[in-house]
């Protein structure tokens, strides 16, 4: 009964989806308008280092020119996209001032294609490579609005301006929870510019890739501009506190937040009599961990009484681990009945590997659902089997007495056969 008032539910939601499709066409293409544009800068090292000519016969540096042409060509309409340099101006041997030599060559907005690649052809291997503040700088270029925001670092080598580590740069980017994505590009890198850069990108949930040849620089700098295109959704920043008393009240929704080494932090969820709640998050090792960790996520009352939990654990082999759970709560017979408060809890058992920095804390996503649960209480999963009891118990049942007329026909045929 139930299963057929699911699909004929099923059904008519599908129709009722159709029809306001076909009626409103206008409205849906007005909502897709008003998106904001995705924005993308990318950040090309022009240090003395990409005259080198190693790539497919000529230098570092023609190889990044022709990739950013090709781009240009094939970046989406939709998509703001902006050019910074760092290293092509300072050819001097001033530390202080080279490590300053960041710039912005073309502004993010709407793209120019001609203007953006006469920028480009100006460009010479210079100076040194400051890829701490070109990163700082680059997020303040895309700062502002709520659409896809990406930074794409092409280099060839280490950044030259430390103590300003790049990789922290990169945490505290995503330390503020703006959802802006940091993808960089090694052109053949060493060990230590490819930690570098795989470090960045971890930091920000990035990508890093290792390139050799000009088909390679091209076609992955062109898959990062398209995919910020492609419709994603943002994370809501939110800091938890220490205390489901002070802890901020979440709706569904996909959230960001930073948790210390072994700390614990809490969020809080209403739940109405007839919904369920669906929880979920991971925690990425964004640097240097001990092996064996875990991460507990739980649901509790207002006064303290576990509801349900999640759990898992890692030994190092992976560098993002998650759970989740499902919290159904049942109908109940009074129209009034005001929403319960859920409490959520998030501990990690991660521990920083010795001489590592644990500030910022590590990155936490944290997913909300609160949908319509189950109609009756018998659709509520018990122990992992659900409704699956009644058949357990009918297939027990069935066992029992097939076991009785079995033994009995058995003890009935040797009868016979002694007889005769």
């Amino acid at each position: 009964m139930i299963r057929r008032q699911r699909l004929a539910a099923g059904v008519c939601a599908l129709l009722a989806a159709l029809t306001a499709g076909l009626a409103f066409p206008a409205g849906a293409a007005a909502d897709e308008t008003e998106q904001a544009a995705p924005k993308v800068e990318l950040v090309l090292d022009v240090s003395g280092s990409m005259r080198t000519r190693d790539i497919d016969g000529g230098t570092r540096m023609a190889a990044a020119k022709q990739a950013f042409n090709e781009v240009l060509d094939a970046t989406p309409e939709e998509v703001e996209l902006g050019i910074r340099t760092l290293g092509a101006n300072y050819p001097g041997n001033d530390r202080k001032t080279g490590c300053k030599d960041t710039a912005q060559l073309y502004p993010v907005g709407p793209l120019d294609r001609t203007d953006a690649k006469t920028a480009v052809a100006t460009l010479a291997p210079t100076g040194w490579t400051p890829i701490g503040p070109a990163l700082l700088k680059a997020a303040g270029d895309l700062d502002g609005g709520d659409g896809t925001r990406r930074i794409v670092l092409i280099s060839d080598g280490e950044d030259t301006c430390q103590p300003l580590d790049p990789c922290e740069v990169a945490r505290e980017i995503a330390a503020k929870g703006i959802g802006l994505t940091i993808d960089t590009l090694g052109l053949v890198p060493d060990a230590k510019t490819r930690d570098q850069l795989s470090c960045i990108a971890d930091a920000t949930g990035g990508t890093y890739t290792s390139v050799r040849h000009k088909e390679e620089l091209s076609d992955r700098v062109g898959q990062l501009v398209d995919r910020a295109a492609d419709p994603v959704v943002t994370p809501v920043a939110a800091e938890g506190a220490a205390e489901c008393a002070k802890a901020p009240a979440l709706k569904s929704g996909l959230y960001t937040d930073r948790e210390e080494f072994g700390q614990q932090r809490w969020y809080k969820v209403d739940v109405n009599p007839g919904q369920e709640l669906r929880a979920s998050v991971s925690v990425a090792d964004d640097r240097a961990v001990d092996p064996d960790y875990g991460v507990l996520l739980r649901a509790v009352t207002l006064h303290g009484r576990e509801i349900v939990r999640g759990e898992a654990a890692g030994n190092g082999r992976t560098d993002v681990i998650s759970t989740g759970l499902r919290y159904p709560r049942p109908e109940s017979d009074d129209d009034e009945a005001a929403a319960e408060t859920v409490c959520l809890q998030v501990t990690n058992s991660f521990s920083a590997a010795a001489g590592v920095k644990t500030s910022p804390g590590l990155p936490l996503e944290l997913t909300v659902d609160v949908v319509d649960g189950p109609s009756h209480a018998a659709d509520v999963a018990a122990f992992g089997l659900g409704r699956g009891w009644w058949l357990l118990g009918a297939l027990v049942l069935a066992g029992f007495v097939a076991g009785l007329l079995w033994g009995w026909l058995s003890r009935w045929r040797v009868a016979v056969w002694r007889t005769n």
